[in-house]
């Protein structure tokens, strides 16, 4: 096993409600996959928590993929979705599933976190050479 790369991310949960004040479901489509959104719409609470937690985790992810939001990639290509057991897990689409492919990146460990005015995620993308999940 060898890491990759590693990428953490820092999100203010007022911006993400900026950005939903702003542009509304237009923002969220463009960032967030239908599941995600189903996700973060099951708690009208805590909304901006899960939102702003996904945010910051496709962020993570790009710092490790060391691509930003450059070559085609899209906001939905890095998909944050839950085990049943409540932990986090990544999915890739399109381009940045090309990219941690090219990397040799076939295992995500990802962490979430958040208080009242941030969130925080952390993505480590490891290569397993076919012994990982």
């Amino acid at each position: 096993m060898r890491i990759i790369g590693h990428g953490i991310d820092l999100v203010e949960k007022a911006r993400i409600q900026r950005m939903l004040d702003e542009h509304g479901e237009r923002f969220e489509r463009r960032c967030f996959t239908d599941a995600e959104r189903s996700y973060a719409d099951g708690s009208a609470k805590r909304k901006m928590e899960h939102l702003a937690g996904r945010f910051a985790a496709k962020e993570a992810i790009l710092k490790v993929l060391g691509t930003g939001w450059s070559g085609g990639i899209a906001w939905t290509d890095a998909e944050i979705v839950r085990e049943a057991s409540g932990r986090p897990c990544v999915k890739l689409h399109g381009e940045c599933a090309r990219v941690a492919e090219r990397l040799g990146i076939d295992e995500w460990w990802i962490s979430i976190s958040h208080i009242e005015t941030h969130a925080i995620a952390s993505a480590i993308g490891v290569e397993t050479g076919g012994t990982g999940k």
